[in-house]
C-alpha cells in the first residue's frame, strides 16, 4: 500500500518578551522560545511541516498592542500567503488582549493560516476549543491589568514619599545608582534662568538672552520658549515631587528657594493670555494650515489700533524669538492670502498651506479623506506677488488716487462690445433673425446674448473711457450689462425694431449707433498724437480742430479704434 504524502506546510515562529531585562544574554527568553517551537515543528515533519527562514521576534514590548515591528511583518506575511501556520510559546505571547486576539484569529482565517502553541493544547476549528481559547486569553488580560494596577500603586506610594521612580531626568541632575545628585554647571544655568526671567519678565527675552551668551541645552539644543516656561513652572527644581497635581516633598537637593520661585509664578501668571477664545474663533479661515516655506507654523494675531481691527498670521520663529528661522514671508496681512487661498479651493479640503514669496502651495484632502489620514494630497500651486509695503498694519495701504482699469480686462470689455455690434449689425442688415440665432452660433446661451446685446449702443464716451483706461478699476462685463435695459424675449425669441429704435435712441445718437454696428476694434498705444494745432477727422467727416489747452498726458496708454463700415475712421484718443 502506497503512503500518502502530506501537503507541505510553512510554519513561522513568533517570539515576544514584554522587558528587555536580560535580552542581551547569550540565551536569553526569545532563543528558550524559539527552541521550543522548533523542537515541535521538527516533531511535526512526517505532516509536511518546515520552519521558514524569517525570524519575528519582539524584545522588549508589551502584548496589551499589535503596534509591534515582528508582529506587523509576520502579519503582512499572512497576507501574502507566504505562511500556512504560525508557532508560539504561548497564546499570551502573540496578545494578551482579547479583543486583539480575535481581530487576528479573523485575519488567520480569512488567509487560511492555522494556529498552534506549543504549551497549550487546543484545536480552535471546534466550539470547545474556542472556549478555551478565549478563557485563557480572558485570563492573560486580567493577569496584565493587575500588573498595571501594582505598577501604578507603586509609582504613587513611592511618589507620596518624595522619592523619585524614574523618567526625564531635570536639568541640573543626574541619576548615580538610582538616586539624584545636582550637576553644579547646569545647577548654575538653571538659577540664572530663574533669574533672567525675573528681571526681564519675559520667557523670549530669557531665550534670546541665553542664545546670545551661547548657552545650550544638555542636548546641544538652543532654548526655545516652550521649554523654558515648562522649566520655569516645574516644582522639581523646589524640591518636590509632582503626583496627580498634588505636591510632596522631595528627598532631592532643591535648586530654586521658595521665594524666587513664586515670584517666577506671579510674573507668569500675570502675564499668561488667555487663547481659549481665539482657538475656537472661526475669524481666522487658515488657523493650523498656514505654514512658512521654512516648515514654521503661522499663527494669527491682531492689533487695534482707533478702533479698527487688523488680523495677520506671524510665523511661530518670530514670536519665539527666532527670526533667523523664519521663512521668506514672516508676516502677512490675513485678508490677503486668506482671499488667495479661497479662490483657488475649498477651505474644508485643504490639510496644508505653505506660503512662498511668488506662489502659494494648497495641499487638499481627496474627496472621502478624513482630516487625520496622512493619505497622499493634491497639491495646488496658486501664483502669488508679494512684496512688503513698509509697516503693513494687515491691510494694504491705498493709494489717494482712485485705482482704474487694467489692460486686460478693457481688452476683455472692447471685445465683447464689438462681438455685441456685429450681432446688432446682422440684425439690422437680416442675416441674424433673432437672439436664438445668435446663441446657436456663437455657443452660449439665448438669455445671455439678450443681456449682451445692449453694448452695441453704449455712448462713445463710455467707450473712449473703457479704452483709455480711465474707467474705475472695478467695471466689468456684468456691471455694464446690469446698468442698461436687456432684450426682452418675444415668443418667437426675436426682439422687435421698437425695441431696437429704444435701445438706440437711449443713446442719443441713433444715426451715430447705426454707424458703430460694424466697427471693428484694435488696441494700439498713445504713441503719435498730432499736434495741438492739427485738425482729425471725426464721425461725420467734418474736420475738427484738437483744443489747444489738452495738454499731452506722459505714459503709453490704449487707443480704441473702430472702423465704420463706410472705411471712415474713429479713434478715441
Amino acid at each position: 500500500m502506497r503512503e500518502t504524502t502530506s501537503k507541505p506546510q510553512r510554519c513561522a515562529i513568533y517570539t515576544r518578551k514584554s522587558t528587555e531585562y536580560n535580552l542581551d544574554l547569550a540565551f536569553n527568553s526569545l532563543d528558550a522560545q524559539r527552541e521550543a517551537c522548533e523542537a515541535y515543528i521538527k516533531s511535526q515533519a512526517h505532516e509536511g511541516w518546515s520552519l521558514v527562514p524569517d525570524r519575528f521576534d519582539d524584545g522588549g514590548l508589551s502584548g496589551a498592542s499589535l503596534e509591534r515591528p515582528a508582529l506587523q511583518q509576520l502579519l503582512e506575511a499572512v497576507r501574502g500567503k507566504r505562511i500556512d501556520i504560525i508557532v508560539v510559546y504561548k497564546v499570551d505571547r502573540l496578545t494578551r488582549s482579547l479583543a486583539d486576539f480575535a481581530k487576528l484569529v479573523e485575519l488567520f482565517d480569512e488567509h487560511g493560516v492555522s494556529f498552534v502553541s506549543v504549551t497549550q493544547s487546543f484545536n480552535t476549528t471546534t466550539s470547545m476549543g474556542r472556549l478555551t481559547l478565549n478563557v485563557l486569553l480572558s485570563f492573560a488580560q486580567f493577569e496584565r491589568e493587575v500588573i498595571g494596577e501594582r505598577v501604578r500603586d507603586k509609582i504613587a506610594a513611592s511618589k507620596t514619599k518624595g522619592l523619585w521612580v524614574g523618567g526625564p531626568i531635570p536639568l541640573g541632575y543626574r541619576s548615580v545608582k538610582k538616586q539624584l545628585v545636582v550637576v553644579e554647571e547646569e545647577a548654575a544655568v538653571v538659577r540664572s534662568i530663574f533669574q533672567l526671567y525675573c528681571d526681564t519678565g519675559s520667557v523670549g527675552a530669557v531665550a534670546e538672552a541665553l542664545d546670545r551668551k551661547g548657552v545650550r541645552s544638555r542636548q546641544g539644543h538652543r532654548f526655545r520658549v516652550g521649554s523654558l516656561a515648562h522649566l520655569l513652572k516645574n516644582r522639581f527644581y523646589l524640591g518636590e515631587i509632582v503626583w496627580r497635581s498634588a505636591s510632596y516633598i522631595g528627598e532631592h537637593q532643591p535648586l530654586i528657594d521658595r521665594d524666587l520661585f513664586e515670584r517666577v509664578q506671579r510674573n507668569l501668571a500675570a502675564a499668561a493670555v488667555d487663547r481659549k477664545a481665539n482657538a475656537h474663533s472661526t475669524a481666522f479661515a487658515l488657523a493650523g494650515l498656514l505654514h512658512d516655506d521654512a516648515g514654521n507654523r503661522m499663527s494669527p494675531s491682531h492689533a487695534r489700533k482707533n478702533g479698527v481691527r487688523y488680523r495677520y498670521y506671524v510665523s511661530q520663529a518670530v514670536l519665539q524669538h527666532r527670526k533667523a528661522e523664519a521663512g521668506s514671508i514672516a508676516r502677512i496681512s490675513a485678508p490677503e492670502v486668506e482671499t488667495a487661498v479661497s479662490a483657488a479651493a475649498d477651505l474644508d479640503s485643504i490639510a496644508r498651506v505653505t506660503l512662498h514669496r511668488d506662489h502659494i502651495t494648497i495641499e487638499c484632502r481627496c474627496a472621502g479623506q478624513a482630516a487625520d489620514q496622512h493619505a497622499d494630497h493634491e497639491t495646488i500651486i496658486v501664483p502669488f506677488s508679494w512684496q512688503p509695503q513698509g509697516r503693513r498694519k494687515g491691510i494694504a495701504h491705498q493709494s489717494s488716487l482712485p485705482a482704474t482699469l487694467d489692460y486686460d480686462t478693457a481688452q476683455e470689455i472692447l471685445t465683447m462690445i464689438a462681438k455685441a455690434r456685429r450681432w446688432m449689425s446682422g440684425t439690422i442688415d437680416g442675416s441674424l433673425s433673432s437672439t436664438e440665432a445668435i446663441a446657436e452660433s456663437e455657443g452660449m446661451g439665448e438669455r445671455n446674448v439678450r443681456k449682451l446685446l445692449p453694448l452695441a449702443c453704449l455712448s462713445p464716451t463710455i467707450i473712449r473711457a473703457i479704452a483709455d483706461g480711465a474707467a474705475p478699476a472695478n467695471l466689468t462685463i456684468s456691471r455694464l450689462t446690469a446698468a442698461l435695459p436687456t432684450i426682452g424675449s418675444s415668443r418667437n425669441n426675436g426682439y422687435s425694431r421698437a425695441e431696437l429704435d429704444r435701445l438706440i435712441d437711449c443713446d442719443g445718437a441713433r444715426d451715430t449707433a447705426r454707424r458703430f454696428t460694424s466697427c471693428r476694434l484694435t488696441f494700439e498705444p498713445v504713441s503719435a498724437r498730432p499736434p495741438a494745432n492739427q485738425s482729425r477727422a471725426n464721425s461725420h467727416g467734418t474736420r475738427k480742430r484738437r483744443p489747444p489747452d489738452q495738454g499731452e498726458k506722459s505714459g503709453a496708454r490704449l487707443r480704441l479704434r473702430c472702423v465704420l463700415s463706410d472705411a471712415r475712421p474713429w479713434s478715441s484718443s
